[in-house]
């Protein structure tokens, strides 16, 4: 399975309306984190589940549901994370 997969299929658990997932890994190609195994990641995600939640407390949600792949297979990661009304206007 792909990291992109994985990613995918752990982030469903917020329920995403919309998720786009990037890998730009092979841009730090020789970077440290990326001889280790690690990728480069960006994520944009829309979900109800950020509704009066801070940027941070938005991050954190997307850092527990990717557990474990924070350590392994994620050694950068790029998030926006909106509602559903902030995605609408913009």
């Amino acid at each position: 399975m792909s990291v992109v997969t994985a990613i995918r299929e752990r982030l469903a658990v917020l329920q995403p309306q919309r998720l786009e997932i990037a890998d730009d890994s092979a841009q730090h190609a020789g970077h440290a984190g990326a001889r280790d195994g690690g990728g480069h990641f960006r994520v944009s995600i829309v979900s109800a589940q950020f509704a009066g939640q801070t940027t941070l407390a938005r991050h954190r949600l997307v850092h527990q549901a990717l557990g474990e792949m924070m350590k392994r297979e994620i050694h950068a990661l790029s998030i926006v994370a909106k509602t559903p009304n902030e995605s609408a206007t913009g």
